[in-house]
């Protein structure tokens, strides 16, 4: 982030606060700023004050990682790769032979398949057109005592360029991959989510992004990508280094591809956040067709 944008966010940025997922009283977290990361009864606790401005000054490197209005062009503008609406290809046949009672995630091969974990009972799975193309379909799968059922299935959008099994900070492609889903936030209050939720007004786009890019963000889940698990969407920290990306996250779709991060409608969002639980394990199998088969 060049120093110019990085003292305009931070002169500029929005207090962080942090909410009680389901307070008693409707109160606030007293001097509720952003947590630590750590969690308590649905609540994040509030962290330091220096770590709190870190992340505040960050914020603006966790957006350009997520969005797409920020690194140039006219993300959002409806003209980009994958724009229209609809049900898009990519996804496995619909049906309810093809629905339910599944053994497996139709169309993943043995590769990812083993990279689920033994206790996953939910997968948020991201079919991409193509390696080159940011048209995807997400389906939400959960597992009950008869095999895996779709409760679930949305339009969406990955990284403009596609995708890459070695993702790196602007190459405009999704990372393949499964990742698990511990944490979620956005600038609307907390729809009814099971897992932690931040809700603040740092998740808000810069001003200077595309009009169609203001409200992406406002519910976001963070995958576990180049991220610590279990803390807020809004934690900069990147395990594996900057040049590897992060701030990939699942959020709102603006009609066109990403910088990263999946994008489908606010009423998949919505339904997302209130299926995923954290008692189950839930994971994002991710890739295009070709990387999903392997």
């Amino acid at each position: 982030m060049a120093w110019a944008d990085f003292k305009r966010f931070f002169r500029c940025a929005p207090a962080i606060r942090t909410i009680v997922r389901r307070p008693v009283g409707g109160g606030r977290v007293p001097n509720g700023r952003q947590g630590d990361g750590a969690t308590m009864g649905g609540m994040r606790t509030a962290g330091s004050a220096m770590r709190m401005a870190a992340v505040a000054a960050a914020g603006l490197v966790l957006l350009v990682g997520c969005g797409g209005g920020a690194s140039g062009g006219k993300a959002g503008d409806g003209k980009g790769d994958g724009a229209g609406k609809g049900e898009r290809p990519g996804g496995p046949a619909r049906g309810a032979s093809a629905t339910t009672h599944l053994k497996n995630i139709p169309e993943v091969g043995t590769a990812l398949r083993s990279r689920i974990p033994a206790g996953s009972r939910q997968v948020v799975a991201v079919y991409g057109k193509d390696v080159d193309s940011a048209d995807a379909t997400v389906v939400l799968y959960d597992k009950g005592a008869n095999g895996w059922d779709q409760n679930g299935r949305w339009a969406a959008h990955n990284g403009r360029r596609g995708w890459t099994a070695d993702h790196h900070e602007g190459d405009k492609r999704s990372p393949v991959g499964v990742f698990s889903l511990t944490d979620a936030g956005g600038v609307l209050q907390d729809p009814g989510a099971k897992l932690p939720y931040t809700h603040s007004s740092a998740f808000t786009p810069p001003s200077y992004w595309s009009k169609n890019t203001r409200h992406d963000f406002d519910y976001v889940v963070a995958i576990n990508y180049n991220r610590v698990k279990g803390s807020s969407p809004l934690d900069p920290t990147r395990p594996q280094g900057q040049s590897k990306g992060g701030g990939v996250w699942l959020h709102l779709d603006h009609g066109s591809g990403t910088s990263a991060c999946v994008s489908l409608p606010k009423a998949g969002m919505q339904a997302l956040l209130r299926a995923l639980d954290p008692a189950r394990h839930p994971v994002v199998v991710m890739g295009d067709k070709a990387h999903l088969a392997a």
